[in-house]
């Protein structure tokens, strides 16, 4: 199975848990400005929201794919909005590529908020999500 992990990360956070499932999944986690070299089976894409919206960043990089994607895991940290799912999942719609109904997300610090956040239990949860997606 080939497995890819992509994010955009502005402080921190994203990257935290990208890392995380990479790790999880045996992978090496890649920013968003390194396009998919290959076909994957499961593309992991993280990303956090920015004015109720995904950074434009991750909209050239879904824009830009020109591989096979079997499907696409989301996951996202934020201070604030649940998940970037139903951002991604309009860009994918476009291109064909279907976004997995299961996704994985939790709080990111931003500010005075959630300082800490994402933490070791926060990692530890996305690892464990990652493996059993691929399971």
């Amino acid at each position: 199975m080939n497995i890819a992990v992509r994010y955009y990360s502005r402080g921190g956070n994203t990257a935290k848990i990208a890392k995380a499932i990479a790790e999880a999944v045996g992978v090496e986690a890649k920013t968003v400005s390194e396009p998919l070299s290959g076909d994957v089976d499961i593309l992991f894409l993280g990303s956090a929201p920015y004015a109720f919206d995904v950074d434009d960043e991750v909209k050239k990089f879904i824009q830009g794919i020109e591989v096979s994607v079997g499907k696409v895991v989301n996951f996202s940290t934020s201070a604030a909005v649940k998940s970037t799912r139903k951002y991604v999942e309009k860009l994918f719609a476009e291109k064909k590529i279907p976004v997995a109904e299961e996704e994985f997300s939790c709080r990111g610090a931003f500010a005075m908020l959630h300082k800490g956040k994402p933490d070791e239990s926060d990692q530890k949860a996305a690892a464990d999500f990652a493996r059993k997606v691929i399971s």
